[in-house]
């Protein structure tokens, strides 16, 4: 590892460390929403965009199971989704 690395590595966790927790929270609030939105046509919630988002759908099938229960949903609240 060159000096400059090492340097632009320290400045990095300098700057960055101490919002770590607040940028990961941020980015699944983000996620979280745009889970809403793509499955919003599957929840019962009218979306003129739907037949774009439908491509989505795979995307977001790896993590369903952490956002139903993130959001408050005990049980998947998709007939076609078993995850629980």
């Amino acid at each position: 590892m060159t000096r400059w690395s090492r340097f632009r590595a320290g400045l990095r966790e300098f700057y960055v460390g101490p919002y770590r927790n607040t940028f990961a929270r941020e980015r699944r609030d983000e996620d979280d929403a745009f889970a809403v939105v793509v499955l919003g046509e599957a929840l019962g919630v009218p979306d003129p965009a739907a037949f774009y988002t439908v491509e989505l759908m795979p995307a977001l099938l790896e993590d369903f199971h952490g956002w139903h229960r993130r959001m408050g949903m005990p049980r998947s609240p998709l007939d076609h989704v078993a995850c629980c």
